[in-house]
């Protein structure tokens, strides 16, 4: 293999694992924090930013 096509195949690898990563740090600290948070408590900030959007709640 040339270096361009290892850099190239490196490249493709690295677009295709961060992305992948990134969900993967998201998603956890989401559930990480919607389990430890009062359930009234995130009940309410989804309601605010229902009302803040303009959405229809009630």
């Amino acid at each position: 293999m040339t270096a361009q096509v290892k850099t190239a195949a490196k490249s493709t690898a690295r677009s295709t694992v961060m992305p992948f990563l990134a969900a993967m740090v998201l998603g956890l600290g989401i559930i990480t924090i919607a389990g430890h948070v009062q359930a009234s408590a995130l009940h309410d900030a989804a309601h605010d930013v229902r009302h803040a959007t303009g959405f229809p709640c009630h």
